[in-house]
Order: structure tokens, then sequence, then C-alpha cells
């Protein structure tokens, strides 16, 4: 079940990268659970990762290669994270490089591995070994939609989107994918994206460019508080588009591209959020008028992570005193009486309690929508932040119960 959410029928090719996806018997269903993306030679690369201290050997062993070298492929597999596997689990990441580079005659550090799935069991590589020579062979430039199914897991819809801009009279692809329906709340800088443009960029400016478009959008959502042991989001841009190189920030094209790109990752982050597991709402959570950046989305978090809340929302039940409670909880100063907590429109909180005006008859029928905004006024500053989450349904539950069953 999603909400709203409508996987797209294609997907635009983008110059200079090749995917394929195969089922390799790694996931129980067997459905295809191995991707792999090739990079056209002087493409750039620019990633983050995973801040869990637990983080898996594929996610350690990626960071080394994209200091090493510029990647020419990247290895994906879903249905086994090869997380909390010690050094069998490094040794199995580093295999299933050499195994691509021997496959495709390019070197071990230039192949970005990744993996998703369940923690704590062995990477099943003599399935890879096994699969890569027709994963190879069905390398094509229009194989993202398959590419995009190949990476989920308890996922129930493909993420991905396509957008077109002018550079410089020239026009620039920008296609991502991305994978998640739980154990979510990116902290990177379980979820993986995967986005390509065909612009030229300079490469610090592109890892910029990423940074920026992820904080307003992958590290901007949560379904149920939990950081993966696995999560990545790579950028990657092949200059096929034959546009003047970008090489400054202050630019309109560097502007132009990371608005694009922004918008690409909004998208996909979001789709990730109304795909969570169990999710029967889509819940926006806008936190204006705070002191700092950093208030707003300790607000913001506080409210979305309580389960009290997100049980309501389940419910479609307007108690608004489990809003309130968080936002007092918060650890975020302010001043009662100023404070005001809205459900869409309608104020339920004002002048340190229920506001006057409102009626249950006004909250019950914003909390029966599929889409909720909440939005907070702290009136203690100038700043905002908007976060997305989902509600905790019954399904949340036994999905995780039985998801290694």
């Amino acid at each position: 079940m999603s909400v709203n959410l409508t996987e797209p029928k294609s997907l635009l090719p983008v110059k200079g990268v090749r995917l394929s996806s195969i089922t390799a018997g790694i996931k129980k269903n067997q459905t295809d659970d191995l991707v792999l993306i090739e990079l056209a030679k002087n493409s750039q690369c620019a990633a983050v990762f995973t801040q869990n201290k637990f983080c898996a050997a594929p996610v350690t062993l990626a960071k080394k290669h994209l200091q090493a070298k510029v990647p020419r492929f990247l290895l994906i597999n879903s249905g086994n994270a090869n997380a909390g596997t010690g050094k069998k689990g490094m040794l199995d990441a580093l295999e299933s490089c050499e195994l691509v580079a021997k496959q495709t005659n390019c070197a071990a550090d230039e192949v970005l591995p990744f993996s998703t799935g369940v923690i704590g069991e062995n990477l099943p590589v003599s399935k890879i070994a096994a699969a890569l020579p027709e994963l190879y062979c069905q390398l094509a430039e229009e194989n993202w939609i398959n590419a995009g199914r190949g990476i989920m897991t308890t996922d129930t819809k493909l993420k991905g989107i396509s957008r077109q801009v002018e550079l410089q009279g020239k026009i620039v692809t920008v296609t991502g994918l991305s994978k998640g329906a739980g154990m979510i709340q990116p902290n990177m800088a379980t979820m993986l994206s995967y986005v390509a443009t065909d612009a030229m960029i300079d490469k610090e400016l592109l890892q910029q460019c990423l940074n920026s478009a992820v904080q307003l959008s992958f590290n901007s959502i949560t379904v149920d508080s939990d950081t993966s042991t696995n999560d990545a989001c790579v950028l990657i841009a092949t200059g096929q588009a034959n546009n003047e190189v970008i090489t400054h920030k202050s630019s309109d094209e560097y502007q132009t591209l990371l608005d694009v790109i922004t918008e690409v990752c909004l998208y996909l982050a979001q789709a990730i959020i109304r795909d969570a597991e169990g999710a029967t709402k889509f819940v926006s959570l806008q936190v204006n008028t705070a002191g700092s950046i950093n208030d707003a989305r300790q607000v913001a978090y506080t409210v979305a992570h309580s389960p009290l809340v997100k049980t309501a929302l389940f419910a479609s039940d307007p108690n608004w005193g489990r809003i309130l409670a968080a936002v007092g909880r918060a650890g975020v100063d302010f001043d009662i009486d100023k404070i005001q907590i809205y459900l869409d429109d309608v104020c339920i909180v004002s002048a340190g309690g229920r506001d006057a005006a409102y009626t249950e008859e006004q909250g019950q029928k914003v909390m029966n929508q599929q889409e909720i905004a909440i939005r907070i006024e702290l009136n203690t500053g100038t700043h905002s932040a908007c976060i997305w989450t989902s509600d905790l349904s019954y399904d949340y539950v036994k999905i995780n119960s039985e998801y290694r069953s």
C-alpha cells in the first residue's frame, strides 16, 4: 500500500549511463536483486553515506574506492545488507568488486558496491559471480525501470523520476531512482538512491550540489527514526550534454542544475514516505518562526517520531494533545502562550491550550485525509524547516515482525 504514489511508466536515459538488472537468487521471492550501473569514462561521481557506526561493509569499501578512483561501475544487490558481517563481510564486498573488474576489464577500486536487505547474513558471492556475465551483457541506457525494480526490498512501488532543463543552449537530463520503505531516518550525511545527469560540472561543485540537495530531501524524512547501516546516495555527472563545464557556485548554470537535482531528490525522498511500510498517511511537518533551523528541525522530528502521534494519525484521531505534548518535550525554548499549532489551516492550539474557535469536527475532517499538514508556529525567530513522515499502522508491525521469514 502507498499514499498517492504512481510508478513512472518510463524514465529518460542519461547519456553515458548504462544499467542492467537480473534475478541472481539473493532474494527469496525470485525477483530481480542484482543491478549493475556503468558510467562513461571521465564521469564525475559524488556520494553521501550513512553515519551509523555499524555501517555495512560495502559502505566502508565504497567510501575507500571513491577516494581512490573515479568509478566506472556501481554494483547493487538487494535482499542482503552485508552488514554486521565482520571481516568476512569486507572480504565478500571486495570479492564482488573484483568479480566486476574481471568481467568488465576495469580495476577493482573503480567499482562501488552497495547492498540492502537483511542484516547479519553473509553475502552470497557465488550467486553474484554466476549472474555477472549475463548482467554485463544486458547493459543498456534504457534500463532505468528494470534497475529501479532490482534495488527494491519491502518497497511496493518503484520510485523514479526524470527531468530536463536547458543549460547554455544544451538540454540536460536528470534521472533518479531510490528505494526505501522502512528503517528510514537518513543521517548522511534501508535507503539507497542513484541520481545521474549528463551535465558537465566540476567534481567539488558536484559534491556540494549533492550535499545541499540531500539536506532538503533525504535528510528531511523519517518513517521510524531508524538510521540504516546501508544508507547511500550517489550523484553521477557524465558530462556528455556538452555544456561548458560549470565551475562557479555563484553562476546561474549551477543554480539551475542545483534546483533540478534538488527537485529530483525531493520527489524521491517523498516517494519513500508515500511508500513507507504500512503507511496510510503522508504527513508534512512544517515548523516556522523558530529561533534557528536546528530548533525547527528538532521540534519537527520530535513530533514525527512520537509513536502516540503516529498511531493517532493512523486512527484518523484528532487527538491534538499528543502533538502538543511532543512539541513540549522537544527540548526547544519557547513561550507556550505564543505557540500556535495547525492541522492544515485549522488552528488547534493557541494561547497555551486548545484554540477557542477549534471544534472536533474541524480536526476530524483534516485527519480523515490521506495527506495531512501539521504546522507549528514557535514565534521565537525567523527560521523554518519541513520534514515528511508517515503514520504507524498494524501493517508496519506485521511487515517488520515477518521480515526474515
